[in-house]
This record gives structure tokens, C-alpha cells and sequence, in this order.
């Protein structure tokens, strides 16, 4: 098994692309089921956020991979593959494991180093663990990733430029605002952990008084007492609006909760002289209908704005600290796993030589049936012996040898010396297509592709 990320975050496509690929949390099982239901796909993990959706693949060849984790990725946002092939990236391997490492470290997040990311993989293995969609390779994968993580932001300053989308976002409104959040009224809508996370940091930067409303009242009502906050119903959303300067969306709705209607009578009812009415979306899909930003006296800072804002990085030291942790990670994941796909070409090694003592053992016993069960024991431990001591040596050579860079081939020589027959995946009869673009060439040009056709059908044994 391999291992493959295919992907979109907010470096390769719009919002707009990012909504239709979105999984919502009560599609995570479905999908996931759907994954590992492919022919090529073993183990899946599925990371869907505001600024990213990826899936993290254990596949038994690259092509055929590809094309499962695009159909299924088709099937979730109602549209053929190419409608969105352009925006996707692809690692496969070691380009695998250094990107889900670099996402873990907040290398690859909009605010770089924010740590938000760690809890947003979290929950998505433990979501794939839950569906049972995470084997042993992937569960190696996530829990090595979420250490990586932990280590990048113990051992650095990485998360010096900024903690989370949150505090980037309204770094961005106050801007807006002449540079200061404090005892400026806001409303947060949506009680989620984003949305908890808002009104934690607009605490923290002194806005108020705050405002929080959700669809479900008994969670806002919870997250407002914590904070001091005014809880309001979602009925009273408009009459809220038309209060505030700075709006934080941050909803799991699939449609828009401030659409041009719902603002638009905000504003009417709005005191002109309080200056713009901040929106803050930071949902996928989006809260913020797209066309509320042309309405006047309103600024909408959404994924798409603050991927444009927010193009500077930290400090290039800290990252480039963070960069050696996770080269480091990377080689020592990598030879982990040289070495754990050699194990089953040693255990089936040993199997093979177990068999022939058994039957060599078992001859013995048809032409000297003069010898007593002792001198049947003490013969079966002699020759026993022999045998582990003759392929003591070998064996853990060639755990060595794997663990190194190209050690593959090692487990494949004693494969092919001793006709070992080791278990691989189940068998499909052909590699599904790649969708091509118009001129001819696969869609995924920047994609970590192996440089020949790795795919060979599987040829037995259970998935």
C-alpha cells in the first residue's frame, strides 16, 4: 500500500470550488465509506475545513488510486471531475507524508503556524477511526502528523504570527475599523468551535458588547454565559445586525445566513454614522451570500480576501526551523514504513521454513518409528534451532536494509529467491481512468507522480 493526498485548500481554488467539494459532518461516514469502498482505496481519511478539503489515501497503485478518490470527489460535489481537476493537487508517497506533515506544523495553513489545524486533524482521524476507514497505515500517518504538529509549535516560534484564522481575520477588521476591536459591538453567528473560538478572541481584544445567535438556541444561550455574552435567537438576526460593527459567520449551514435580503434590512434599520459593517465569513460553504458585498456601507473579509491579505508568512527562520523538524519526520516515517513492508516477506520466510521442518520432521517419524517421544522432541528442537539460527542473521539484514532508502527491493528478492507468496490486496479486473484534459495530458500537472506506471492490479487476499 501507498500512501496518497489529493486535495484543494485555498492556494489552488476559490471559494466557490471549495464549497461544492465540501463534506459537511453528516456526509464524513458516507463518504468515507465510499472511499474505502473503491476498488484501489483501502484506508481513507478526510480532512474538510474553511480552508481545505483532502483526502489521505492508503491505495494499492497511484492511477487507479487517483481515479477512485476523483470519483468519489465528483460524486460529493454533483460534478464530473473536470469541472474541478485543475484546482486539485496530488502527492503520492514520500510527497504524501511530507504534506500531511507540513499541514500538521501549520506550514501550509492561510496564517502559518496557527494551531487550529492539529485540532481540525484530530477530529478527522478520529472520525475515520470511528468509521473504521483508518488502518494501520493511516493511523501510523495521523498520529506521527498530529506529534509533528505538537513538536513544530514546542520547539519553534512558528506560532508567533498568528494563532488561528480568528485572530487574522480581525487583525484584517481592525484595519477597517481605525485599528482598534475595543468596545466595538459584535455578533457571532454560529456556536461551533469556530464560532466559540470567535467570541473567545474578540473577548480577549476587548469588542463589545457581544452578541451570539445560532440555530440551535441552547448552544448559543451555553457559549454566551461563558463569555458574558447576549445570546439572540436566529428569528432576531436582522434586529441584531443592524447593532453591531463586526459580524463573525461561522455556520455549518449549506445555504447563506446573511443573504441580501437579511443585511439589506440591516442597514436600513443601521446608523449610518457608525462607519462599515464588517462581515467576517469563514465558513465553507459560504455564510455570507456573495452578492452582499456589493451592497454600500458593508466590508466583507471572506477566504478568498484573506488568502489575498495574509500572502506574507511568519518569520523565514521559524520556518524554515519547522522545516528541518518536519524533513527529519519525514525521513523517519519513511523508514519506518521501508521497514514495516518488509515484515510480512520475513514472516512468510519463516513460514516457509517452519513447513519444511514440519515436513521433513514428519518423514523422519515414518522411517524411524523405533525412535521414543524424546528422542522425537529433542530432534524436532535441534533442528528447530538450526533453522532460527540460520535465518537469524539474514532476516534482520534485511530489516536494515529495508529501512533505507530503495530497501524495496530487498523484499522482493527474497520473494522472488525462496517463491514466496505474500498476501496483497483483492483483485479488480482493470485500473480506472484518469479524467484528461482537453489537450490531452492529465489534469493534476504539479501532481508528486511516480515516474513510471506504478499500478498493478492486486492479486489476492483481503483488503
Amino acid at each position: 500500500m501507498k500512501l496518497l493526498v489529493v486535495g484543494a485548500s485555498y492556494r489552488t481554488a476559490p471559494v466557490a470550488t471549495l464549497e461544492r467539494l465540501a463534506v459537511a459532518p453528516a456526509d464524513l461516514t458516507r463518504t468515507l465509506d465510499r472511499l474505502v469502498a473503491q476498488p484501489y482505496v483501502a484506508e481513507a481519511v478526510l480532512v474538510s475545513t474553511c480552508n481545505r478539503v483532502e483526502v489521505y489515501a492508503a491505495v494499492s497503485g497511484f492511477h487507479g488510486g487517483l481515479g477512485d478518490v476523483c470519483a468519489v470527489l465528483a460524486e460529493q460535489a454533483g460534478a464530473p471531475p473536470a469541472a474541478f481537476a485543475s484546482h486539485l493537487y496530488v502527492h503520492y508517497d514520500s510527497a504524501a507524508v511530507d504534506h500531511v506533515f507540513r499541514v500538521a506544523a501549520g506550514l501550509d495553513s492561510m496564517v502559518v503556524g496557527e494551531a487550529q489545524i492539529l485540532g481540525q486533524l484530530r477530529d478527522a482521524y478520529h472520525w475515520a477511526s470511528g468509521a473504521d476507514t483508518a488502518g494501520r497505515l493511516l493511523h501510523e500517518l495521523m498520529q506521527q502528523a498530529l506529534r509533528v504538529g505538537k513538536r513544530a509549535h514546542a520547539e519553534t516560534g512558528i506560532d508567533r504570527a498568528g494563532q488561528s484564522v480568528v485572530t487574522a481575520a480581525l487583525d484584517l477588521t481592525a484595519e477597517l475599523l481605525d485599528g482598534d476591536l475595543a468596545g466595538r459591538p459584535a455578533l457571532v453567528v454560529g456556536a461551533g468551535a469556530m464560532g466559540a473560538l470567535s467570541v473567545a478572541t474578540l473577548s480577549r481584544r476587548a469588542a463589545g458588547p457581544l452578541t451570539v445567535t445560532n440555530r440551535g438556541a441552547d448552544r448559543a444561550v451555553r457559549l454566551a454565559e461563558s463569555y458574558g455574552a447576549n445570546a439572540v435567537p436566529i428569528a432576531g438576526l436582522v434586529p441584531a445586525l443592524s447593532t453591531v460593527d463586526i459580524v463573525v459567520a461561522a455556520t455549518a449551514a449549506t445555504e447563506p445566513v446573511l443573504t441580501v435580503d437579511v443585511v439589506t434590512q440591516a442597514l436600513d434599520r443601521r446608523d449610518p454614522d457608525r462607519g462599515p459593517l464588517v462581515l467576517l465569513d469563514l465558513a465553507v460553504p459560504r455564510d455570507v451570500a456573495p452578492e452582499v458585498a456589493g451592497l454600500p456601507g458593508v466590508e466583507v473579509i471572506d477566504i478568498d480576501r484573506m488568502a489575498t491579505l495574509l500572502a506574507d508568512g511568519p518569520a523565514a527562520t521559524d520556518a524554515a526551523e519547522v522545516g528541518r523538524i518536519v524533513t527529519a519526520e519525514v525521513e523517519a516515517f519513511l523508514s519506518w514504513l521501508r521497514g514495516a513492508d518488509v515484515a510480512p516477506t520475513v514472516a512468510a520466510l519463516r513460514g516457509r521454513a517452519d513447513d519444511v521442518v514440519t515436513a521433513e520432521l514428519r518423514r523422519l517419524a515414518q522411517r524411524r518409528p523405533d525412535f521414543s517421544d524424546d528422542q522425537r522432541a529433542e530432534v524436532a528442537r535441534t533442528v528447530h534451532r538450526v533453522v532460527q539460527r540460520l535465518l537469524h542473521q539474514p532476516t534482520v539484514r534485511v530489516r536494515q536494509l529495508a529501512a533505507e532508502p530503495g530497501g524495496d527491493q530487498y523484499a522482493a528478492l527474497l520473494r522472488e529467491l525462496f517463491d514466496l507468496q505474500v498476501p496483497q490486496t483483492s483483485g479488480v479486473d482493470s485500473v480506472p481512468d484518469v479524467v484528461e484534459t482537453v489537450d490531452g495530458r492529465g489534469p493534476f500537472g504539479g501532481a508528486d507522480a511516480p515516474a513510471t506506471d506504478t499500478d498493478q492490479p492486486p492479486t489476492g487476499g483481503e483488503r
